[in-house]
C-alpha cells in the first residue's frame, strides 16, 4: 500500500463534481484522441468552434503524464477556448507493473482540472482471463481508486473489448469487486451489437455510467456519420438524461476534422430530441 493510499477518508478532498451550473444535464464534448495528429491548440479550437463544451485529453499524445509542462500548456489551451476538461484519458491498464506510476497519472489529471481518470480494466477479455489475473486487475484498480480519491478524482474504466469491461455482466461484477464509491464506467455501443441489445446493456449499467463515447460503427468498425445510428443514440442519451453524464464524440468518419461541426450538431440534436422522434 502506498503512502498516499493510507490517508483516511476524512483527509481526502471531496470528489469534484462536473463544472457548470447544472451538473445533471448532458454535457457534449470531444475525445482529443479523435484527432491525434493535430496539436492540442488546434483540437481545442475546433471543439470550441463546433460548440462543444468539454474535452477528454488523451495521455498518449496531447497530455503525457510525465510531461507536466505540456499538461499545463494543454490546460491553458482549454481555458483559452472555454473548454472544461471532463476527464483524463489515460492508458493505465491496472497491472502490477503500472501501479507505481499511477500517482503521476492522478497528478496529471489534477493539473488538467479533470474530475475523472479514464483507465483500462486489464489487458485480457473476461472470457479468457485466468482467476489470478482477474484478481490482480481488481486489486490494482482498487488501489488506483484509493489514490484517485486522495486527489479528489473519480476513476472509470473504458467499456471495451479485450478487457474485463468487455461485457455488461463482467463490468458489473468488476465494479462490485472493486467496491469503491469513486469508480464508475464509461459506455459505448458494443461492436456489432443490435440497438436493442446495446440499449439493454445500458439500462442494466444504470447510474454506474459516468460518460459515453459517441460514434456510429456499423458493421464492424466501419465508421458512419453519427446520424446514421440516430435511433440508437436518441434512445441511449434519452436513458441517460438528467444523470450528469458527458457524451464525447470519438472516431469521426475518416478522422476528418472537417466533419466535426456536423457531428457535433447531430449530437446536439440527438440530446435535444424526444427519444420517440427526431424533433
Amino acid at each position: 500500500m502506498t503512502v498516499e493510499s493510507r490517508r483516511t477518508a476524512a483527509d481526502r478532498p471531496p470528489l469534484r463534481p462536473p463544472a457548470g451550473p447544472d451538473t445533471r444535464r448532458t454535457r457534449l464534448g470531444l475525445c482529443s484522441v479523435t484527432f491525434r495528429r493535430l496539436p492540442a491548440a488546434e483540437v481545442a479550437r475546433r471543439a470550441a468552434d463546433a460548440g462543444l463544451e468539454v474535452i477528454e485529453w488523451g495521455a498518449d499524445v496531447h497530455a503525457p503524464a510525465g510531461e507536466p509542462g505540456t499538461i499545463r500548456a494543454v490546460r491553458e489551451v482549454s481555458d483559452r477556448y472555454g473548454l472544461a476538461c471532463c476527464s483524463y484519458g489515460s492508458y493505465f491498464r491496472a497491472t502490477p507493473a503500472e501501479l507505481a506510476a499511477f500517482p503521476a497519472v492522478a497528478r496529471a489529471a489534477v493539473l488538467l482540472g479533470a474530475p475523472r481518470v479514464r483507465v483500462w480494466a486489464g489487458g485480457t477479455g473476461s472470457r479468457s482471463v485466468l482467476p489470478d489475473e482477474r484478481h490482480e486487475t481488481v486489486r490494482c484498480l482498487r488501489e488506483a481508486a484509493r489514490i484517485a480519491a486522495d486527489h479528489g478524482l473519480e476513476l472509470a474504466p473504458e467499456f471495451h473489448g479485450g478487457t474485463l469491461t468487455d461485457t455488461v455482466a463482467s463490468t458489473v461484477r468488476l465494479l462490485d469487486e472493486v467496491g469503491a464509491d469513486n469508480v464508475r464506467t464509461y459506455w459505448q455501443p458494443p461492436q456489432d451489437a443490435p440497438d436493442e441489445q446495446a440499449l439493454a446493456g445500458l439500462v442494466e449499467l444504470g447510474d454506474r455510467v459516468t460518460a459515453v463515447h459517441a460514434f456510429s460503427w456499423w458493421p464492424g468498425n466501419n465508421r458512419l456519420p453519427l446520424a446514421d445510428r440516430w435511433d440508437l443514440w436518441a434512445a441511449a442519451l434519452g436513458l441517460l438524461a438528467g444523470r450528469g453524464v458527458e457524451a464525447l464524440l470519438e472516431f469521426v468518419p475518416g478522422d476528418d476534422p472537417a466533419v466535426l461541426a456536423r457531428e457535433a450538431e447531430t449530437l446536439r440534436n440527438v440530446v435535444d430530441c424526444d427519444p420517440a422522434g427526431h424533433e
